[in-house]
């Protein structure tokens, strides 16, 4: 029974991924909708960003995005591309290399770097 539902978890995580790089090749496909483009190319951002907003470190919150919120962006993102399209580019996905998300770097770094001002800022007003 656990050997059927760790084979199912490895199927899933390999549709994850194979679902990420369609959505990252689907920002930049000319057939996708431009809400779907926009939504696919931020989730593909994230998902492909070697850095998480919330490191994994930190007890059961650094999961909940790898866990729960790539995959609720990638359920969305998916709902937003016509079905044959997106077929298509998950076909292509597969016989592609993962690539990486400079820009979802750039994006996790701004917010961690916002954040660690906005609370410097506040510490240095503390009375």
């Amino acid at each position: 029974m656990a050997g059927k539902a760790f084979h199912e978890l490895k199927a899933w995580a390999r549709r994850i991924k194979r679902d990420v790089v369609a959505l990252w090749l689907a920002a930049r496909d000319p057939r996708v909708p431009l809400a779907a483009k926009i939504v696919a190319g931020l989730v593909a951002a994230y998902a492909l960003s070697p850095v998480d907003l919330i490191p994994d470190f930190i007890p059961i919150l650094g999961y909940l995005d790898d866990v729960i919120l790539v995959p609720l962006g990638i359920a969305l993102a998916v709902r937003l591309i016509p079905p044959q399209l997106m077929e298509d580019l998950r076909s292509r996905a597969a016989a592609t290399d993962k690539p990486r998300s400079t820009a979802g770097l750039l994006a996790v770094v701004l917010i961690w770097l916002l954040g660690a001002a906005a609370v410097y800022h506040l510490i240095m007003r503390w009375p």
